[in-house]
């Protein structure tokens, strides 16, 4: 302190607190000498600024941080620079043991109307007794426990009042600067201010009593509560729709765990029957070859038989000179066998196209069951059904679209009087469907019909409109393309689907967002066309559609085709389940 030293002011207070005969000093009066104006409370940390004024230090730190320049709140006075402030020890000590005197019971009792620093700090904003306070806010000179506090940490207007440790105020609250009470309310500042700072600092800003601006937030509590009980229902509506959709979920997994098992239980069995097959056919093969074999050895050994016997009588019809015999025997021994056994061959290779005729009746057996399992998926895809149509904004000048919006045909003859916009195409007889997505599972079908060439799939929102357009999955299209009735993965290098028996009536197109899946059907015949995996959307995507040029008239138009509304619960739900 700048005018007593802190041992002289010490003893001076102990002389007045002891010395009951000369001079009596109320605690009431004693106390406030003892407390920091701006907080109200008793000093914590005292501080001198140059003027000779006391305060908290947490309390002067935080008035200047909401002050343009640094200013004693009391004399005014204004410092060129902010002061550097230090703790006053020994004004600390006295009211340390101000303190302790106020706790000990011996000394005069403290009126109870006055808080003091040994009360609990509770909630200001809290009903009934209200929790402990965790701080207190020294713009709004007020307490708040942690739910209560929500609004300074969230609202930005709030954020910049000064938070302290818990401490009490006086009951009725009081301009810091004035020392008049808070009975207006500035609205830009979101901060209650006194009639002197209404017509001063915030002179420009637009105030209103304090009770009309609590009845006015009172009003909208009421209209807030009906929206919060409105969400807090629509949240629990949407767990419950998401719970359903997980035991719905586990329920598909566990039937497509059993059909797994069936499935491949079935190919087990018909893999174990192959082989029993295959070894079957390899053994009665060689059984075949043995007994060919035998034949032609015992063929063998009489021929030999015969022409050793042959070469008897010969060796003794050579040394005979009996003419008449060798006339008689000669023509039977010049009877030689006429068999070339040269030619006669016996093959080892005698297996050769058995195991893969039963590779090709395993693949044949895996085809008849991938064909079936297709059938069905396609069966579901009616689920996700999305109701498309062509946009009129984004098709090329050279395209004509019914007025359904669900038949699009290339003009040969002449461009149609279009507005240009940055979300049309321009060289490419290209549209995009109205309707777009970036969540879930949707599926749509085309009637390509007869048509020689055309494009379908999905696309990015964000394609490229303008000059050439690559479809491929790096510029944002993921698409199957007919060329002169060939058709082939638009992919780079293109993927030809030469594995196809016939070109599709009807093109069937499933997207699942998340799993990036995009996946193309014969939806009339049930079978897959082909499927890109792994895809990389980021963002919002549509249908896409490319009718292609007339080939000397014959290529009709793309027609988009109406199918079965999605099953209800399955329009909003990302949870995916096993098809």
């Amino acid at each position: 302190m700048c005018t007593e030293s802190a041992a002289a002011f010490r003893h001076r207070c102990l002389n007045m607190s002891t010395q009951t005969g000369v001079v009596k000093v109320s605690s009431q009066w004693f106390e406030e000498q003892f407390k920091c104006c701006i907080c109200l409370d008793i000093f914590r940390d005292p501080v001198s600024t140059p003027c000779g004024h006391n305060f908290c230090q947490d309390c002067i730190e935080g008035y200047w941080e909401t002050k343009a320049r640094s200013e004693c709140p009391l004399c005014k006075e204004t410092f060129s620079r902010r002061p550097e402030l230090r703790v006053n020890h020994g004004f600390n000590d006295i009211i340390q043991h101000f303190k302790r005197s106020l706790s000990n019971p011996g000394e005069e009792p403290v009126d109870q109307s006055q808080k003091s620093f040994t009360d609990e700090v509770v909630c200001d904003v809290c009903p009934g007794p209200g929790l402990a306070a965790v701080k207190s806010c020294l713009v709004c000179q007020a307490s708040y426990c942690d739910l209560h506090l929500s609004p300074h940490l969230r609202d930005q207007v709030l954020q910049k009042h000064r938070l302290t440790d818990p401490a009490m105020f006086s009951c009725s609250h009081l301009c810091r600067k004035h020392n008049k009470p808070l009975d207006m309310f500035c609205k830009k500042d979101q901060t209650p201010v006194c009639v002197s700072c209404s017509e001063t600092e915030h002179k420009e800003h637009k105030t209103v009593s304090i009770h009309r601006a609590s009845n006015k937030v009172k009003a909208s509590l009421k209209e807030m509560k009906v929206d919060i009980e409105n969400m807090i229902q629509v949240r629990k509506q949407k767990s419950e729709e998401i719970q359903r959709a997980v035991d719905a979920s586990k329920k598909c997994t566990e039937t497509q765990l059993q059909r797994s098992v069936e499935v491949c239980t079935m190919l087990f069995s018909a893999v174990e029957q192959q082989q029993t097959e295959l070894v079957e056919e390899l053994q009665r093969r060689q059984e075949q070859v043995e007994e060919q074999a035998e034949e032609l050895l015992k063929q063998l050994q009489e021929e030999l038989k015969d022409l050793q016997t042959r070469g008897s009588e010969i060796l003794q019809l050579e040394s005979t000179q009996n003419h008449l015999h060798l006339l008689q025997s000669f023509p039977s021994l010049s009877k030689l066998p006429t068999r070339n056994w040269a030619e006669v061959r016996v093959y080892s290779d005698n297996s050769m196209g058995a195991v893969r005729e039963a590779v090709e009746h395993m693949m044949d057996i895996c085809r008849k069951m991938k064909d079936k399992l297709v059938e069905q998926e396609v069966d579901k895809l009616n689920e996700y059904a999305l109701n498309v149509t062509y946009d009129p904004d984004t098709a090329s000048g050279w395209l004509e679209i019914s007025a359904d919006g669900k038949k699009v045909n290339v003009n040969p003859k002449k461009k149609l009087p279009v507005t240009d916009s940055s979300k049309r195409f321009d060289s490419c007889v290209c549209v995009l469907a109205k309707e777009k997505f970036s969540s879930g599972r949707q599926y749509w079908v085309v009637q390509v019909g007869e048509k020689t060439d055309w494009d379908l799939g999905l696309a990015r929102e964000s394609v490229q409109r303008k000059g050439s357009i690559s479809v491929r999955p790096d510029a944002g299209f993921w698409s199957v393309c007919c060329r002169r009735s060939s058709l082939s993965a638009c992919t780079s290098p293109s993927a030809p689907l030469s594995q196809l028996q016939k070109n599709p009536q009807q093109v069937g197109v499933f997207v699942d967002y998340e799993q990036g899946l995009v996946s193309f059907y014969d939806a009339v015949l049930k079978r897959h066309i082909y499927s890109f995996t792994d895809c990389h959307f980021s963002g919002p995507v549509c249908p896409y559609f490319n009718p292609c040029v007339q080939d000397n008239g014959k290529n009709p138009p793309l027609i988009i085709c109406n199918i079965q509304e999605r099953v209800p619960e399955r329009n909003h739900l990302i949870m995916r389940t096993t098809l």
